[in-house]
């Protein structure tokens, strides 16, 4: 056995590993937007500003962000 089966074997190891606690950073994103437009129910991070969300609405839609967020804030 040679240092090219010890590291294939290694690896093999690994991936068995990775695979049983794999914790996707998708899921996690996914669930942290909870601001919805809901005029065209985009989902913004819980993050996003005031600002950025008075933008969307004015670019996006030509309306106010109480229209577009009536939830923002309470």
């Amino acid at each position: 056995m040679g240092n090219g089966a010890k590291a294939a074997q290694k690896r093999e190891r690994n991936a068995k590993n990775s695979k049983k606690e794999s914790t996707s950073q998708n899921k996690t994103n996914e669930a942290a937007k909870s601001i919805i437009c809901q005029t065209c129910r985009q989902a913004f991070f819980v993050t996003t500003r005031q600002p950025a969300l008075e933008e969307h609405a004015q670019n996006k839609h030509s309306k106010t962000m109480g229209d577009c967020f009536p939830s923002y804030g309470k």
